[in-house]
């Protein structure tokens, strides 16, 4: 009997890691991280790595991908399907989890090695976005872009003749990247034995552009206030959103931008399959405006900052640390957290124990500035997950990507909707195909 084993991702945010398969064949989607302690790492049953026919990545996050050299150390010899632009982002996802685990005081599972080892097959090289691609005679994969970030990608897995959906992180509300919409799965075409459905906001009812008014107008309370605003958002995905959004909003305001997030936008000119129609030109005219001041070194933070503490003149920073665990983000939390004017906007999911999590949870006299969590969206809510249950021909709806109360709540709505085949579950259930 095929089988889905839940090693991470369902029940919780992080580690997303879901095996497929019978005796004779099987396949492993992601295998990431969560970034708790010094990392809690998928359930991963040892004695079928090995077997592991192939392995698919969605995207480069951490939450996604860490986990995947461990595979090679556990006897995995096979390839890992993914995107070129996933792969080449790679590189610099594992250095920086390397270096958040030594600051913890911990050690990574696995070594460079292991890392080394990894031999990827790039999916578009086989068949453009929505065509089928036979890998054997057992195996085959039609993909999407998923709107989530550059290289991002959502796949349809046929294996030994079921067919189960993977929206991998999944959105269409993004500015600059494109999603290839799942019309032809969710529309009856494709009938389904299984779906793994992206529901990190869970019960959260809010559009892009509720979200956009409220940290505006976040921005401009500390902005009015002569304040200096801190946006610590990922290297690749909501960042470059942020930088063109505020540049727009706020024109009149220096926008200051730690170089690898300015780098990445570059790298999405390089590869403007990944972009919506015409965003290509904007992007273009943002990074040649002279709006964006590129923060190279530290002495050239250090001076800028302290010019604009000393002058009360407001600033946009944005830094590439979304929870705030690096040296670097928490520098600025040192600088910005003397004059209560200031401001910090965390854009996305700060896991718990995290420096982001910690300062959320304490008074504004004990903080010092001003720190507010307000969404941006990079995975779907309610309205979204009901649009692409609802419209799904599945046996069963696995609703992933969010803590274990927040998925039940979730499913007894979608449920009282009279949407059924909905599945909450967490690590370590299995579910029959």
């Amino acid at each position: 009997m095929m089988q889905l084993n839940v090693w991470g991702g369902a029940g919780e945010h992080g580690r997303s890691c879901y095996w497929i398969g019978n005796e004779q064949t099987s396949i492993l989607l992601d295998c990431g991280v969560k970034r708790e302690g010094c990392g809690a790492y998928p359930l991963i049953d040892p004695t079928r790595v090995a077997e592991l026919d192939a392995v698919f990545l969605s995207h480069a996050h951490e939450d996604h991908s860490i986990a995947i050299p461990l595979l090679y150390k556990l006897g995995y010899s096979g390839k890992v399907w993914t995107t070129r632009i996933t792969a080449q982002q790679l590189p610099a996802y594992y250095a920086a989890w390397g270096n958040y685990v030594k600051q913890q005081g911990g050690q990574l599972p696995y070594d460079e090695t292991d890392i080394n080892r990894i031999q990827f097959a790039y999916i578009e090289d086989e068949a453009p976005p929505q065509q089928w691609i036979e890998l054997s005679p057992t195996l085959r994969i039609y993909w999407g872009r998923s709107g989530h970030m550059l290289g991002s990608v959502w796949l349809l897995i046929e294996i030994e003749g079921k067919r189960l959906f993977y929206s991998g992180d999944y959105s269409e509300d993004g500015l600059l990247l494109e999603t290839d919409t799942t019309k032809d799965i969710t529309n009856g075409a494709i009938v389904l034995d299984g779906a793994i459905i992206d529901s990190a906001y869970s019960t959260d009812m809010e559009y892009q552009l509720d979200k956009l008014e409220k940290l505006f107008s976040a921005a401009e309370r500390i902005l009015n206030d002569d304040g200096q605003l801190l946006l610590p958002v990922p290297v690749c995905g909501r960042g470059q959103d942020l930088l063109l959004l505020m540049r727009d909003r706020f024109p009149e305001t220096p926008i200051r931008v730690e170089s690898e997030l300015i780098q990445t936008m570059e790298l999405m000119l390089e590869h403007p399959i990944w972009l919506k129609p015409g965003i290509e030109s904007s992007i273009t005219e943002a990074l040649s405006s002279g709006r964006f001041e590129v923060i190279q070194s530290e002495d050239q933070r250090l001076q800028r900052l302290t010019e604009d503490l000393a002058l009360s003149r407001a600033a946009i920073w944005f830094t590439s640390d979304g929870m705030m665990q690096s040296s670097k983000s928490q520098w600025y939390y040192e600088k910005l957290r003397r004059k209560s004017t200031n401001g910090i906007l965390l854009t996305g999911h700060v896991a718990m124990g995290t420096t982001g999590q910690r300062l959320l949870a304490m008074s504004d006299e004990e903080r010092g500035c001003q720190i507010q969590l307000i969404r941006y969206k990079i995975h779907q809510g309610m309205p979204d997950v009901r649009k692409m249950t609802q419209s799904l021909k599945s046996h069963f709806k696995l609703l992933v990507h969010a803590p274990k109360k927040e998925t039940d709540a979730l499913l007894k709505q979608l449920a009282s909707e009279g949407i059924d085949h909905l599945l909450s579950i967490q690590p370590g259930d299995t579910v029959n195909l």
